[in-house]
């Protein structure tokens, strides 16, 4: 989505709330836990044609505690992706 075109309607009425201020503050409203003590601001588009939101981390450090933190999810044997 990241491109302007969304991936389940196709259409290009894609919004960006990369830029919008305060979106790890102190209410964290648009970031997610990745500890005790710390978030992951998220930057969030939005296709104004069927609402299909994604969200993306984003900064970049935040990714690396997330793969020290997190468990991974493992594939499950037999799926189809």
């Amino acid at each position: 989505m990241k491109n302007g075109q969304c991936p389940k309607c196709g259409a290009r009425k894609v919004y960006s709330g990369a830029n919008i201020l305060l979106k790890s503050g102190p209410f964290s409203s648009n970031a997610i836990p990745i500890s005790l003590t710390s978030m992951a601001a998220l930057d969030n588009y939005v296709c104004a044609a069927c609402g299909l939101v994604e969200s993306y981390i984003a900064d970049q450090s935040k990714l690396e505690e997330i793969v020290q933190r997190w468990d991974q999810v493992k594939p499950e044997t037999g799926s189809d992706q």
